[in-house]
């Protein structure tokens, strides 16, 4: 548990976060150098943990800060960002790995420039390499994650590219960050170490879409290889993944219908252990993405849809069906990360219904509802490390509650909180790696400056 001088720090954080920031804002001036940085404070709190090896109960505080810097001269942009996330108030058995900590890491340091008309009259072309954060698509392989306490970085090549007619393409060769250290001891210690990047592991391809390709819709492609191999001292499962998406997305607006179709296969192949001399399973794995919803002409933009997402496990056989989400984000679509972070795309079906709302120009709501069951009863469910081998426990795993309200207190203050009830399923209970009880029940309140 964090001890009561830790919260007091914590409160004390949080006052200091209402004090003005100094700086320029980066979008202040579109020529010349700019500076920006925020900084996130977050405490939260875990009761009746799902996920199997970690403490029952749990409380963490989490600080992220970031400052940028860039410097424009007409169609050369030159980024540098610093980014700092760390941990407070763990114990033994408290969940905290790379994806909480990341100490000191220049995350972005890249050169971009834009070349417009280089493809034909009304094309625009920019082109960067370095150090780089990347969102495409969906985000759902390849995203900067916001909510969890470090993001994902890639070094390499990216080029943006676009059409007057709507045609656009995003194509990549990078070696994603491997985030250093990465053994516990050090990471707890909130330990400094340049991140890795290496041929060892590389992320490759694109992305092509179209907006109003079908009426409003926009459709879009892509497709991704990530290739991974050993280290010395660093054993992987070998991964070899080729990974091809569609996707068809109208976009929500008031007083109209809007939907998401989003379909992805993946082949390739991956050790069946860390062993050196594993033998290689091949890959089919998938997953869909869906969801319709109606936003109303209120004066609340209220947005009411339902969803669902299926993604494939690994059964029992010669193949291996868990899919692989790569570097996708999780928090826009099923839940937060932190001390929760149990659910993700692997070996999960799950309808759901979703209200969004926006009360006033600063406050916007969100709320969620899904039963959750398994793909394949043999394989651990989503990222619970639960698991039932002979699959008697079943593959209902549960019914999510997860809401979250965020309010802009002030133009450079944003204050959340998120909020989660997870009433434990068959499987979540009588597995037989299953942490105890019924319930859990997590909560997280963060306060964001900007400048």
């Amino acid at each position: 548990m964090i001890c009561r001088a830790n919260w007091t720090g914590a409160a004390a954080s949080l006052l200091c976060l209402a004090a003005p920031a100094w700086g320029q804002s980066a979008g202040g001036a579109k020529e010349g150098l700019s500076l920006s940085g925020s900084t996130r404070l977050r405490v939260e709190a875990i009761d009746g943990q799902a996920r199997a090896g970690f403490n029952t109960s749990d409380e963490l505080l989490n600080l992220r800060t970031t400052l940028m810097a860039q410097y424009r001269d007409g169609p050369v942009r030159l980024v540098g960002e610093l980014w700092d996330s760390r941990v407070y108030g763990d114990e033994d058995g408290t969940p905290v790995s790379t994806g909480e900590v990341n100490a000191l890491e220049l995350v972005q340091a890249f050169a971009e420039v834009t070349t417009p008309g280089l493809l034909g009259q009304g094309s625009t072309e920019t082109i960067a390499g370095g150090r780089f954060v990347m969102n495409l698509g969906s985000r759902r392989l390849v995203a900067a994650d916001d909510y969890r306490n470090t993001t994902n970085g890639y070094t390499g090549v990216r080029a943006d590219l676009a059409w007057r007619d709507g045609w656009t393409a995003t194509l990549i060769y990078t070696l994603p960050q491997q985030r250093r250290p990465d053994d516990p001891p050090r990471v707890r210690r909130n330990a400094v170490a340049f991140d890795h990047e290496g041929f060892d592991l590389v992320l490759w391809g694109g992305l092509v879409s179209r907006a109003r390709a079908i009426g409003p819709a926009t459709i879009e492609a892509s497709f991704f290889h990530l290739g991974e191999r050993d280290e010395p001292g660093r054993p992987t499962r070998d991964r070899s993944l080729n990974t091809a998406s569609v996707r068809l997305i109208s976009a929500p607006a008031p007083a109209h219908f809007d939907g998401e179709l989003e379909a992805i296969g993946q082949r390739g192949h991956v050790s069946t252990s860390l062993a050196a001399n594993a033998p290689r399973q091949a890959v089919r794995a998938w997953f869909v993405h869906a969801d319709a919803g109606y936003t109303f002409a209120d004066g609340w933009k209220t947005r009411l849809s339902v969803e669902y997402d299926h993604a494939s496990g690994d059964r029992p056989g010669g193949r291996y069906g868990r899919f692989d989400t790569l570097f996708g984000m999780r928090r826009a679509d099923l839940a937060p990360a932190g001390l929760y972070n149990a659910i993700m795309r692997s070996n999960i079906i799950s309808p759901g219904v979703r209200i969004e709302a926006n009360p006033d120009k600063r406050t916007d709501v969100m709320a969620t509802l899904r039963p959750m069951w398994l793909a394949a009863r043999e394989d651990s469910f989503a990222s619970t490390g639960v698991r039932d081998a002979s699959g008697r426990a079943g593959r209902f795993a549960g019914t999510q509650f997860d809401g979250r309200i965020r309010h802009l207190l002030t133009p450079w203050l944003r204050l959340e909180l998120d909020a989660v009830l997870l009433d434990k399923g068959r499987f979540l209970r009588e597995a037989p790696n299953a942490p105890a009880g019924r319930w859990t029940r997590y909560v997280s309140l963060n306060a964001t400056a900007t400048f």
